[in-house]
C-alpha cells in the first residue's frame, strides 16, 4: 500500500497539489471566518476554589471571573499624590469609561469602600492607587487582550499620562496581550544549512522545508477552528508551530534520505519514492501515530484546558504526517532529477534566505533585504546557460562505504566497551534528572513578565505600594442564607487577621442580594511564593474550620492563588495515570512492531531517562533560577500542565528516533542474521540523518527561549534539552551498548505471544537493486549505505 501510494503521488503531482491546496484554502477560509477564540477560563472539578468561584459568580457577577486585571497609577512625583485634584478627576473619568465597556466593571479607589486601593503605609503612602477591573465570565484570550489594549487607549484619552510625574499601567496577565512568536524563523535559518549538508541538495532542502511549512500552516488554521469548539489556550498555536516544524522537517528528511539511497542503488526515481514510502514512510506513519497517541492521552486528564492543548498539537502532527507521505512524494515528482544537484545560485539564494529569516527572528530589519537579494540571484542565475558562474554545478564527493564511515567506527568502539557506555550514559542522565525531586508545581505570576512590560511594571508598583500579597489576594467566600451568618464571618475575619502569613483582612462584604459574602485576605508573601501556598493550606485545614465550628456557615478559600493550588493538585494526582497509560500503549505498539519484549522495554526506560533529564534541567533553570539571567527569567514554580505536555510530546518524539534507528537495525538483522554488525550497520546508516534531524529540532525548539512568554520559553527549552539528550547520550551511546550486551536476545518474543499480537511491520519490502559500480561489494554494505556523507 505504501509503495503504491508513493508511486501514485509521484506520478500525479498536480492532482495531489490541487487536493492539498483545496484543503489549505478551505481550512484557512473557515478559520478566517470564525476567528480565534482561545479560552481564558480554567477549571478543576469539585475543588474548593471552584466552589468559591461558583458562589461569587452567582451572587457577585463578574467578581467570580478569573479574567481580571488592574489599572495602577503612580503619582509619587506629584505634590499631593493620587489625591491631587487633576489625578483624581482623570482617574474617576477613566473608571467611568471602563465601566461603559460591555461585560466589564471597574472599581475606583475614590468610591465608597475604595480606600483600600490607595497605599496607606511606607514611602508610597497616598501616592500609588489602583482600580480593579473585572470581566464577565466567558471572555476568551483574544477578547481579553483586546480589552487590555482598549483600556490602555482610554488611559491615554483620560490625560493621566499627560500629567507631570504621573504614570499609569494596565496590570494583569489576561489583559497583557502577547505578541505572536517570530523566533521560529531562527530555527528555519539553521535548518536550511543543516538540510543541505545532510541531503546534499538545495532542491531536497526546499522540498523538506516547504512540505513541513504547508502542513504546519494548515495545522495552525485548524487550531483556530478547534478553539471555537473546545477550550484551547492561546499558546497552543505556538506549541503547534513548534512541534509541527520539528516533526515535519524530521519526517521529510528521513523519507528523502531513503529516496536518495535507493536512487544510488539503481532504482528509478519513481521506484525509489515507492520503496522509500514502503520503508521510511512506514516508520514515519508509526512514529507520527505514536506522537498523536501520546498527545491524545492528555484527554485522560479530564480537564478541557489540557485536552485542548493535546488535541491541537495532535491535529498538527497528524496533518504534517499526512503531508510527508502524500504531498512530499508529489513535490518530488515535480523536482525530478534536480534532487541530487547543487548549483552556486541555489547555495547563494539559500544563504540569503537564511539571513533574512535570521533577521526576522531577531528583529533586525536590515537583514530582511536577503529576500529580494535571493530573488535577484535566482533571476541572474537563469541566463547565459552554463557560461553563467551562478549556474555552475558544485561537485560532491561520493558517499563513503557504510563501514568506512565514522559513525560505524564509533558504534564498534561503543560496542567494544558496552558496560562502560551503558552505565556511563545512564549515570549521566540520572544525575541530570536529580533536580526533578524538588519539582514544585504552580503558576508563575506577572512578576515573571519582562521588566519593561506594562504588566510587570503594574505588578511591581502594587507590590511596592501595598505589599507583595496585593498581587494575589485570597477570597474567603460563604453563602449567608441565615440570620447571624455575617456575625460568624466577622469572627472568621478576626481569626484570620491574627494568622501568621496574613498581611490584611477586610471585613465581610455582603453581596447585593444578601445571599453570600466574601472576605478579602491579603497574604504577606507573593502569589508564587511557597509560603503563600502554605498559608492557603493552613486557612483551609485549621483556621476556617476552627473559627466556624458550631455555626451553620461553610466558607471556601478561593481566588486565583487558591485556584492555582487546586489545579496543580488535580493534575499531580492524575499525572501517574497519564504516564502509565502512554507508557503501556507505547510498549504494546513497539512490541507489535519489533516482535520483541526486550526492545520495547528498553525503549520505554531509555525514553523516560532522557525525559527525566530534561525535567531536571528545567527545574534547575526555571524553578531554581540557575542561569536565569542568561535566559531572562526568574525562578518560579513549574506550570502544572507543563510536565504532562512535555511528557506527551517528548515521549512521542523520542519514539520517532527509536523507530527510525531500531527499524533499521532490525532490517539489517533480519537480512544478515548478524546481531553484532547489524547494530553498527543500522546506527551508521541512520546516525547522520538522526543527528541532522535532532540538530534542527534543538535549534527550532531552542529558538523559542528568546520569546518573552515564560511558558513558551519553558516548552522550547525543555523540548530542546530532551531531544539533545536523546539523540546523543541515548541513541549514540546507551542504545548500541545495551543492544551489544543482549545480542540476539534483543529480538526475543515467546512463540505463543508472537501468534497473538498483530504484525505492524515498519521495514517494508526492501528492493534488491545494486548499481553496477558497486557489484563487487557485499550486498550488505551497499544496501545499508544511507550515511550520505555529502560535502559541498
Amino acid at each position: 500500500m505504501y509503495s503504491s501510494l508513493g508511486r501514485w503521488c509521484f506520478r500525479h503531482p498536480w492532482r495531489v497539489l490541487a487536493v492539498w491546496l483545496t484543503v489549505a484554502v478551505a481550512v484557512g477560509a473557515v478559520a478566517g471566518g470564525l476567528g480565534p477564540s482561545f479560552g481564558a477560563e480554567l477549571s478543576t472539578p469539585d475543588s474548593e476554589s471552584g466552589r468559591a468561584a461558583d458562589i461569587l459568580g452567582e451572587h457577585f457577577g463578574s467578581v467570580g471571573s478569573r479574567v481580571s486585571g488592574t489599572i495602577v497609577v503612580d503619582a509619587r512625583e506629584t505634590a499631593d499624590g493620587v489625591e491631587d485634584p487633576a489625578v483624581r478627576a482623570a482617574m474617576t473619568a477613566l473608571v467611568s469609561d471602563v465601566n461603559a465597556i460591555p461585560d466589564v466593571s471597574a472599581a475606583s479607589p475614590f468610591e465608597a469602600g475604595g480606600a483600600r486601593r490607595i497605599s496607606a503605609t511606607g514611602p508610597a503612602a497616598g501616592r500609588i492607587a489602583y482600580a480593579d477591573v473585572e470581566v464577565a465570565p466567558g471572555f476568551n484570550v483574544d477578547e481579553a487582550a483586546g480589552l487590555g489594549e482598549e483600556i490602555d487607549h482610554l488611559i491615554d484619552a483620560s490625560g493621566l499620562r499627560d500629567l507631570p510625574g504621573v504614570q499609569a499601567h494596565v496590570g494583569g496577565a489576561w489583559l497583557s496581550g502577547q505578541e505572536p512568536p517570530e523566533t521560529e524563523a531562527i530555527g528555519l535559518a539553521f535548518a536550511i544549512f543543516v538540510l543541505i549538508a545532510a541531503v546534499g541538495s538545495v532542491a531536497a532542502m526546499g522540498v523538506t522545508v516547504g512540505t513541513a511549512l504547508i502542513g504546519v500552516g494548515i495545522g495552525a488554521a485548524g487550531i483556530v477552528i478547534i478553539s471555537n469548539v473546545a477550550t484551547v489556550p492561546d499558546f497552543a498555536s505556538t506549541l503547534g508551530v513548534m512541534i509541527g516544524i520539528g516533526v515535519g522537517i524530521d519526517y521529510a528528511l528521513f523519507i528523502i534520505n531513503r529516496v536518495r539511497e535507493w536512487t544510488r542503488h539503481g532504482l528509478g526515481l519513481d521506484d525509489a519514492v515507492g520503496s522509500a514510502l514502503d520503508s521510511a514512510g512506514r516508520s514515519v506513519v508509526f512514529a507520527g501515530a505514536t506522537v498523536v497517541l501520546s498527545l491524545l492521552g492528555l484527554l485522560l486528564v479530564g480537564l478541557p484546558f489540557v485536552s485542548g492543548l493535546g488535541i491541537s498539537a495532535a491535529v498538527t502532527v497528524a496533518i504534517v504526517m499526512a503531508g510527508s507521505i502524500t504531498l512530499l512524494p508529489a513535490v518530488l515528482g515535480l523536482v525530478g532529477g534536480r534532487l541530487g544537484t547543487i548549483r552556486v545560485r541555489g547555495i547563494a539564494a539559500s544563504a540569503l534566505v537564511a539571513v533574512a529569516l535570521l533577521g526576522f527572528g531577531l528583529g533586525i530589519t536590515l537583514l530582511l533585504a536577503g529576500i529580494p537579494a535571493a530573488a535577484a540571484v535566482i533571476i541572474a542565475g537563469s541566463f547565459a546557460g552554463d557560461r553563467n558562474p551562478l549556474r555552475r554545478v558544485i561537485q560532491q564527493r561520493p558517499p563513503k562505504a557504510l563501514r568506512e564511515t565514522g559513525w560505524y567506527r564509533m558504534s564498534r568502539m561503543v560496542q567494544a566497551r558496552p558496560w562502560a557506555g551503558a552505565l556511563g550514559g545512564i549515570a549521566l542522565l540520572i544525575l541530570l534528572a536529580a533536580p526533578v525531586l524538588s519539582l514544585r508545581l504552580g503558576f508563575s505570576d506577572e512578576g515573571n513578565f519582562p521588566p519593561d512590560s506594562a504588566t510587570r511594571q503594574a505588578y511591581d508598583l502594587l507590590a511596592e505600594g501595598f505589599g507583595p500579597g496585593a498581587n494575589g489576594p485570597l477570597l474567603v467566600v460563604a453563602e449567608t442564607p441565615n440570620q447571624g451568618d455575617m456575625e460568624s464571618l466577622g469572627l472568621l475575619a478576626e481569626a484570620m487577621s491574627s494568622t501568621e502569613g496574613v498581611a490584611t483582612v477586610s471585613p465581610p462584604m455582603p453581596s447585593p442580594d444578601g445571599g453570600a459574602a466574601f472576605i478579602r485576605v491579603q497574604p504577606a508573601t507573593g502569589p508564587q511564593d511557597a509560603a503563600t501556598e502554605e498559608l492557603v493550606q493552613r486557612l483551609r485545614d485549621e483556621v476556617v474550620p476552627a473559627a466556624l465550628a458550631g455555626t451553620s456557615v461553610s466558607a471556601q478559600v478561593g481566588g486565583s492563588v487558591a485556584f492555582g493550588i487546586d489545579f496543580s493538585d488535580y493534575l499531580a494526582q492524575r499525572m501517574l495515570i497519564f504516564f502509565a497509560a502512554v507508557l503501556g500503549a507505547s510498549f504494546l505498539l513497539l512490541m507489535a512492531v519489533f516482535r520483541s519484549l526486550v526492545v520495547p522495554l528498553k525503549a520505554v526506560v531509555m525514553n523516560m531517562l532522557s525525559i527525566g533529564a530534561a525535567y531536571g534541567v528545567v527545574v534547575a533553570i526555571f524553578q531554581w533560577g540557575w542561569l536565569g539571567s542568561l535566559f531572562g527569567i526568574d525562578g518560579a514554580p513549574i506550570e502544572p500542565f507543563i510536565p504532562m505536555m512535555l511528557f506527551a510530546i517528548l515521549f512521542g518524539l523520542s519514539m520517532d528516533y527509536e523507530v527510525f534507528l531500531l527499524s533499521r537495525m532490525k532490517e539489517e538483522y533480519e537480512r544478515t542474521g548478524d546481531p553484532v554488525n547489524s547494530i553498527a550497520d543500522g546506527l551508521a546508516a541512520t546516525a547522520r540523518v538522526i543527528s541532522a534531524a535532532a540538530a534542527i529540532m534543538v535549534v527550532v525548539f531552542g529558538s523559542f527561549v528568546l520569546e518573552d512568554n515564560r511558558v513558551v520559553k519553558l516548552f522550547g527549552f525543555g523540548l530542546a534539552a530532551a531531544i539533545a539528550f536523546d539523540a546523543t547520550v541515548v541513541r549514540m551511546l546507551i542504545v548500541p551498548s545495551t543492544m551489544e550486551l543482549l545480542g540476539a536476545r534483543n529480538w526475543w518474543l515467546p512463540a505463543w505471544l508472537d501468534r497473538i499480537i498483530p504484525n505492524l511491520r515498519v521495514e517494508g519490502e526492501l528492493p534488491d537493486r545494486v548499481p553496477a559500480d558497486d557489484a563487487d561489494e557485499p550486498a550488505s554494505a551497499v544496501v545499508a549505505d544511507e550515511a550520505s556523507e555529502h560535502t559541498t
